[in-house]
């Protein structure tokens, strides 16, 4: 009689696993020497997903309401590139107010000489989805802080067509210590809507990235509301004392407590 060989043992694989903790592009498989068509296609549609974020609009008029129900005054801005084409081409003319705009800020800066303790700028920057998804949620964290450090808040700026040095110049015309700019980052190919966070104590035109502290990745799948909250009021506490931000000011890995001063043990990326 006859004996059957063996069914084959189906062979695991472990990267199987993996992708279940992590939107990277790990394990997709082969299909002779290409790509399967499902990872083909997933990656086209992510890039596409990309592209639309870099050229959505911001709805400044929804969100300018949404602010001013909340109590803030806003100032409805706009950089120097008249439009989306002109300052995905020219970031230089995004760095800038317009004439117009700066005019406006300005008439608001001589009614308020005494100045600000923090401005707020809110911009589109490469992806106004991140904007429309997140800016609010973490906005309402981080006056909770504010208020409670009784600083004294500018009106909110509300910017289209913006880079990050935009931020410096608002910062500089409405006399305010600090400046907290909220901008879209660029999409990445799994991370469309992520917002970047930029920090500078004393802004000012001329102010270059290693005078500023930025928080990035900010997004449900990425650094949480709270803790980016917790990141910058450390950050601004510290740039208060020292009168600095920057490469000088680190962010450090032992966090205090916002609350009370307790040393919060471990890395905030394990946190």
């Amino acid at each position: 009689m006859s004996r059957q060989p063996p069914a084959p043992t189906a062979i695991t694989n472990p990267w199987a696993h993996l992708r279940q903790h992590t939107p990277a592009r790990i394990a997709l498989g082969r299909a002779g020497a290409s790509l399967p068509t499902e990872a083909q296609l997933d990656f086209q549609f992510a890039h596409a997903q990309a592209r639309d974020a870099v050229h959505l609009t911001l709805d400044t008029e929804a969100l300018a309401m949404q602010l001013e129900q909340r109590g803030h005054r806003v100032l409805q801005l706009h950089s120097a590139a008249p439009d989306r084409d002109i300052y995905l081409q020219r970031p230089d003319l995004g760095r800038r107010l317009s004439d117009e705009s700066a005019e406006r800020v300005d008439a608001h800066a001589q009614q308020h000489g005494a100045g600000y303790d923090l401005a707020i700028v809110i911009a589109d920057g490469l992806s106004a989805l991140a904007v429309q998804r997140h800016a609010l949620p973490l906005l309402q964290r981080i006056e909770e802080q504010i208020e409670k450090d009784g600083w004294s808040l500018a009106p909110i700026s509300l910017v289209q067509q913006s880079r990050v040095a935009l931020g410096d110049e608002v910062g500089e015309r409405l006399k305010a210590k600090m400046v907290v700019m909220l901008l879209g980052e660029r999409p990445g190919l799994s991370s469309p809507d992520s917002l970047g966070l930029y920090f500078t104590y004393a802004p000012k035109v001329g102010r270059t990235d290693a005078d500023r502290n930025c928080i990035s990745n900010i997004r449900l799948e990425g650094l949480s509301y709270n803790l980016a909250t917790h990141r910058l009021i450390h950050l601004m506490r510290e740039a208060c004392r020292r009168q600095l931000s920057g490469v000088n000011l680190k962010d450090e890995a032992e966090m205090l407590s916002l609350d009370d001063g307790t040393p919060k043990v471990g890395n905030f990326l394990l946190g």
